[in-house]
C-alpha cells in the first residue's frame, strides 16, 4: 500500500493511502486533496463507490477529471452519500431545481460565490456533510481555483492551552451574515436559518477532533464578551490566512466535479478572472447529524 509523508502536525495514524482497489489517486497535498482519473461518475460499481468513500474519509477533497454529467447523473451521484440538501437561498425560486444551486460568475456579476473562507451553510441544525461542485466552463485567461483548508490540521495546530479553552464553548452560526450581509439576498418566509454549534466536534466517521468555526457564518462565540469572543474568532480566523500549508489548490479544468467533506475543511473560491466567466453547478448532502464535541 503505497502512502504519503505526513506534516509533523497529522496524528501517525492518519495513514494517507494512494492506492485503492479500484483505482489510485494522485495527491495535491500531502495530507488534503486528491485527484483521480479514469472513472464515470455516472456509472460506477459498488467496489468503486466503496472506494471513493475511504478515499474521501483519508483525503478530504476528491477530484474527478473529464466527468460528463447532465444533472441528474450529478444528482444521482450526490444520492449516493444521503439525501440532497436544498440550500436556504433556492427555497422559493420559480424556475430553479431545488436541489442544483448554480455558481455562475461573469463581468456583470456583483460578487462570486464562496469568495472567503468558510464551510458551506454551517447555519442549518444539520449542517451539510459534503458538496460536489461540477464546474463545466472555465476562464480562458486562467484562474478561478479553489483552495481548500484541513481543519484537523487546523486543531492540531493550537497550544494545549488554547484547545482546552476552546473545548466546550459553542458558537453561533447565522445565514444572514452571508446572504443578507455580502449577497443582498432577501430572506425566505421566517428568514435565514441561525444555529449554535460546538466549537471543536469530532467527525462522525474518524473520530478526530475539528476547529468548527469560520468567517462565512460564525458570528459570535457564546459566553464571551463580545471584544473577546471577536478578537478570539478573528485570531482563529487568521490562522487560515497565516498558514498556506493548511491548503490545497484545485485547478479547474471543464468537467471536473470536487466533492468535498464539508465536516471537516474550508474552502475559499479565487475571484482572479474578471471579467471572464466561470460556471458550474453544485450538489448538497444533507448530514447525518449535528455536530458535536
Amino acid at each position: 500500500m503505497a502512502v504519503t509523508a505526513l506534516s509533523k502536525h497529522v496524528p501517525i495514524e492518519t495513514i494517507r493511502r494512494t492506492e485503492y482497489s479500484s483505482f489510485r489517486v494522485t495527491p495535491i497535498s500531502p495530507h488534503i486533496g486528491a485527484e483521480i482519473r479514469g472513472l464515470d461518475l455516472s456509472n460506477l460499481s459498488d467496489a468503486q463507490l466503496q472506494d471513493i468513500r475511504a478515499a474521501w474519509a483519508d483525503w478530504m477533497v476528491l477530484v474527478f477529471r473529464d466527468q460528463h454529467l447532465d444533472r441528474e447523473a450529478h444528482k444521482a451521484f450526490g444520492r449516493h452519500f444521503g439525501e440532497l440538501h436544498v440550500h436556504p437561498m433556492n427555497h422559493g425560486r420559480p424556475g430553479q431545481d431545488p436541489e442544483l444551486l448554480i455558481v455562475k460568475t461573469n463581468a456583470e456579476s456583483a460578487y462570486t460565490a464562496g469568495e472567503a473562507w468558510h464551510t458551506d451553510v454551517t447555519c442549518e441544525k444539520i449542517p451539510p456533510l459534503g458538496s460536489m461542485l461540477y464546474i463545466t466552463e472555465t476562464p480562458e485567461c486562467g484562474g478561478g481555483d479553489t483552495l481548500f483548508a484541513d481543519m484537523y490540521m487546523a486543531y492540531e495546530m493550537l497550544s494545549p492551552p488554547m484547545k482546552a479553552f476552546l473545548e466546550g464553548l459553542t458558537a453561533v452560526h447565522d445565514g444572514a451574515l452571508p446572504y443578507i450581509g455580502n449577497y443582498r439576498s432577501a430572506p425566505p418566509e421566517g428568514g435565514y436559518p441561525r444555529h449554535e454549534h460546538p466549537v471543536v466536534i469530532r467527525h462522525p466517521v474518524t473520530g478526530r477532533k475539528v476547529l468548527n468555526v469560520n468567517s462565512g457564518f460564525t458570528t459570535h462565540i457564546v459566553g464571551l464578551q463580545r471584544w473577546e469572543s471577536r478578537a478570539l474568532l478573528d485570531s482563529l480566523f487568521a490562522l487560515l490566512q497565516r498558514e498556506p500549508k493548511l491548503h490545497c489548490r484545485v485547478r479547474w479544468e471543464p468537467n471536473t466535479l470536487t466533492f468535498w467533506d464539508n465536516r471537516c475543511t474550508q474552502h475559499h473560491s479565487v475571484w482572479d478572472y474578471f471579467p471572464y466567466s466561470r460556471y458550474g453547478e453544485r450538489v448538497t448532502i444533507i448530514g447525518d447529524s449535528a455536530p458535536s464535541a
